[in-house]
């Protein structure tokens, strides 16, 4: 066994049994690049290897539904008259706990991608977010830097928060729980997919250009927060809601010429998740040119290409011969793009750096129901849960004043109207509103 390359793989967050199961898939050792890939596939992030067990439980079907969960980017439901619902939510916990501000607002560019990435017009956000002790000076930093992410970046993009919740509690202190949601209308026969079908169809890469901004993010997201987590600040991603503007009519706009075989934004993983969750679905596979990626830097290395985590991309697979009338449009909307590679019948995905192979893996084996592990871990019902339980309310006497019970529940952090007044405004307050209806 090659210790020096366990420790590598541990390093990246896998277990060594894991970096096993790697060889096995490849028939041998991997490369750092390949390494890297896996590490990322393979976090809870993306894998959900430690909670896809319970989360397969939850009810996914019904006679509306035209997306079951999973399969899709966001789930879709017809909602009657020709139209459907698209609607995700998610989590950036992670990255709002170290840099609150940028952590929330890429959640909700995210978020929105997800939506129009099938095809959606997004039309309204939600949020429900978790904090600690409300008296601290890091929960008011927390605080104020999420609430001021998920405003900017929804208002500079043009889509409205429509409701939103806060919780205070003590358990939150250390792990926030930043949660954003997008809403969209689409018809329901308008569905794009996420696959990557047509062998030869040409892969493009649009939005913004790829840095170094993000890389690991995935890998991150499913580590624990410590004293040392400042040290992953450049795995947090950056957002621009303008730029996003521009990519969301770009996408509306080439969806209706009908060339549009399937899309998925670039989001955990970056191009590694995207080419190779769309190769999986389709049992196709894709060749990748690393080369062309267009770059904010000049030095990025394979792995860190692969793995970057930049905001503001998608990834598009269009009907071959139509390249033109598709460019016309990126163009129209001073878009960065370019064709980065095909896809192919390999059923791997293959990405090529400086005229050599940097990693050659099966596509099924790095997604969620294909080769990536699945755990069922130990667990025991919370001490706290049991005493809920048995909790017997009959013996409290009703309070004799009501009025004043109301008071003091209504001056309550987790029951308090959480909307700023005129007259708070007109005082200079700086009291900030999280969310219509919180």
């Amino acid at each position: 066994m090659d210790t020096t390359t366990v420790k590598t793989a541990e390093e990246l967050g896998l277990l060594a049994e894991e970096f096993e199961q790697i060889k096995e898939i490849l028939g041998r050792t991997p490369n750092f690049a390949e390494l890297s890939i896996f590490s990322v596939m393979w976090s809870e992030h993306c894998s959900y290897k430690n909670s896809i067990h319970w989360l397969k439980k939850l009810p996914k079907e019904g006679p509306m539904m035209l997306a079951e969960a999973g399969e899709e980017n966001a789930g879709l439901v017809d909602i009657g008259n020709g139209l459907a619902c698209c609607f995700k939510i998610e989590s950036h916990n992670h990255p709002s706990a170290l840099e609150p501000y940028q952590g929330a607002a890429t959640g909700v560019g995210g978020i929105n991608r997800d939506i129009f990435s099938m095809g959606a017009r997004p039309i309204a956000q939600l949020n429900s977010l978790r904090f600690g002790n409300i008296n601290t000076d890091r929960t008011k930093w927390l605080v104020k830097g999420v609430v001021k992410g998920i405003g900017d970046y929804g208002n500079s993009f043009g889509i409205p928060t429509v409701g939103g919740e806060v919780y205070f509690d003590d358990c939150y202190e250390t792990n926030i729980l930043v949660n954003a949601m997008s809403v969209g209308i689409m018809g329901v026969n308008d569905m794009v997919s996420a696959i990557a079908e047509g062998v030869g169809n040409p892969v493009y890469i649009f939005g913004s250009r790829t840095g170094k901004d993000g890389i690991h993010g995935a890998a991150f997201a499913s580590k624990d927060i410590s004293e040392d987590s400042t040290d992953d600040l450049p795995s947090v991603q950056v957002g621009d809601p303008f730029w996003e503007k521009l990519i969301l009519e770009a996408s509306m706009e080439i969806i209706k010429t009908g060339h549009v075989v399937g899309m998925q934004d670039m989001g955990a993983a970056g191009i590694t998740c995207s080419s190779a969750e769309m190769s999986a679905k389709s049992g196709t596979g894709m060749l990748i040119d690393l080369d062309k990626v267009p770059l904010r830097q000049d030095d990025m290395k394979d792995w860190e290409i692969l793995l970057s985590e930049s905001q503001e991309r998608m990834l598009v697979i269009i009907d071959k011969g139509n390249e033109a009338e598709i460019e016309a449009i990126f163009e129209k909307w001073d878009l960065v793009y370019n064709i980065i590679g095909e896809v192919t019948d390999t059923g791997r995905v293959q990405f090529m750096k400086d005229g050599k192979m940097s990693a050659d893996i099966p596509s099924e084996s790095l997604v969620l129901g294909g080769g990536a592990p699945v755990y069922q871990r130990e667990w025991t019902e919370p001490q706290y849960y049991k005493e809920l339980q048995n909790f017997d309310a009959s013996g409290i006497e009703e309070p004799s004043d009501l009025v004043s019970v109301a008071k003091d529940l209504c001056g309550l952090p987790n029951v308090a109207s959480k909307k700023v007044t005129a007259s708070l405004r007109s005082r200079g307050s700086r009291c900030s509103s999280i969310g219509a209806g919180s």
